[in-house]
């Protein structure tokens, strides 16, 4: 085997935690196949980690363990650094004070990238060096390099994607047993899905910090999480994953970016799915992205969204391209964001109210008659047309009853005004559930 003459890329580790031990194990098992690819051997040299007995015991001899993290990104004998921390804060500094001693950076911290991402790339190219992101996104799924490498010849539409495990099994345990939100909670809990603090997941934010980033590749524009429209499932009932599904869809926590005459639309929120779509058939904590490119047509990516050993396939993807493209003109490597910096759109994130989807409805409504022609004439005067409506049949003595509406597509703002005429009426008995529904067609 002909590889390159040159020593092996040192890289330092802050933080050996669960992806941290599952890159190092992987890096350390794999080291042959990798070499063979990378035509040049990869060493972690030296492990950051504030529990040093504890990160001696992972690593053994096979590399220097310290406390001091700073330390590590302004050694000269380090090459490659990569951030395992977390968080917006310490990971920053230390990010760009790897980048600033002339280091390239592999990161899995989607927050720090949806937020300083604009920052933190503008360092990198006045450096000439690489900042390598693919597993902040989807895990073991290498959906950035699609994204910036394997699309590059498409116009992206739209990408929608199941990008967190937690609330999708969560939604999935939820439809399979017909329970409500806090009690699937709780059993995510238990079993190790859902972190003693979940609120990232449940409401919406990491999975919104992941489509953030897909959307600057995938439109060339810069990042901008502050601009995204976010929702958690916090406030799903078990009833209206009943009710979709007798409609023919499910409910699923989506990401969702696309590309409109006047902006891009940047939302994460539950979304009823026709259950045909394959999208719609991911159960439990897997993730997966679908994208529409004008000339490849729909693709679908599935895999494991997290985990020690599948983020570590995608630390050591970015591990092994960095190797490759170390001694490259800078000016010749694949752009951070896929498009040339200087070609990055002003193109605006649209708000709320100018996104254009379809929706589903849930009404508990007086049972008695003249209540579904005064809400569909309400609808009608917005100019918004009715897909399907079912009634449940009252049940004995009852004197109340649900209606489930789903309209087609309309601007968010025209529902939003009619809601409230909905909501105003008498005979509508309780606060009107909106979902919003997505063909993925």
């Amino acid at each position: 085997m002909k590889t390159s003459t040159l020593g092996p890329l040192r890289v330092g580790l802050l933080g050996i935690g669960t992806v941290g031990r599952g890159t190092f194990d992987v890096l350390a098992r794999n080291q042959d196949e990798i070499l063979r690819r990378a035509g040049r051997g990869i060493e972690i040299t030296v492990v950051a980690d504030l529990d040093v007995e504890r990160a001696r015991g992972i690593v053994g001899d096979k590399a220097e363990v310290v406390a001091d993290a700073r330390a590590v990104v302004s050694r000269p004998d380090v090459d490659i650094v990569i951030e395992l921390i977390g968080g917006y804060g310490i990971a920053r500094t230390l990010v760009l004070e790897a980048i600033a001693n002339g280091k390239h950076v592999v990161t899995a911290n989607k927050a720090l990238l949806a937020v300083h991402g604009t920052e933190i790339f503008a360092a990198a190219r006045e450096k000439g060096v690489m900042v390598a992101f693919e597993a902040a996104v989807a895990g073991g799924i290498p959906i950035i390099k699609a994204l910036r490498e394997g699309l590059t010849a498409n116009q992206i539409q739209w990408i929608a994607g199941i990008i967190n495990g937690t609330t999708n099994f969560i939604l999935s345990e939820m439809r399979d047993k017909g329970l409500d939100f806090d009690v699937v909670l709780k059993e995510a809990q238990r079993l190790g899905y859902a972190e003693a603090d979940p609120t990232f997941d449940i409401e919406g934010v990491d999975a919104a910090h992941k489509v953030t980033i897909m959307s600057a590749i995938a439109f060339g524009v810069p990042v901008q999480f502050d601009r995204a429209h976010v929702e958690g499932i916090t406030k799903l009932q078990a009833a209206d994953i009943g009710y979709a599904e007798q409609l023919g869809y499910r409910i699923k926590l989506l990401g969702i970016t696309r590309r409109r005459e006047h902006g891009i639309e940047l939302r994460v929120h539950p979304t009823l799915v026709p259950a045909k779509r394959l999208i719609a058939n991911v159960e439990g904590a897997m993730n997966a992205v679908v994208v529409q490119g004008d000339a490849v047509g729909t693709t679908l990516y599935y895999g494991k969204g997290a985990g020690a050993e599948p983020t570590a396939s995608a630390v050591i993807s970015d591990l092994v391209d960095i190797t490759r493209l170390h001694t490259a003109d800078p000016h010749n490597r694949v752009p951070h964001l896929a498009f040339q910096p200087d070609a990055l759109a002003s193109t605006p994130i649209l708000p709320i109210a100018e996104v254009v989807t379809s929706f589903y409805l849930r009404l508990r409504v007086a049972d008695q008659t003249g209540v579904l022609a005064n809400l569909t004439r309400i609808l009608a005067d917005a100019d918004i047309s009715i897909d399907a409506v079912i009634q449940r049949e009252a049940q004995d003595n009852e004197k109340q009853t649900d209606l489930i509406i789903l309209t087609h597509e309309t601007f968010e703002g025209r529902m939003n005004e009619a809601l409230a005429k909905m909501q105003a009426l008498p005979t509508v008995l309780a606060p009107i559930v909106r979902l919003r529904k997505e063909e993925l067609a």
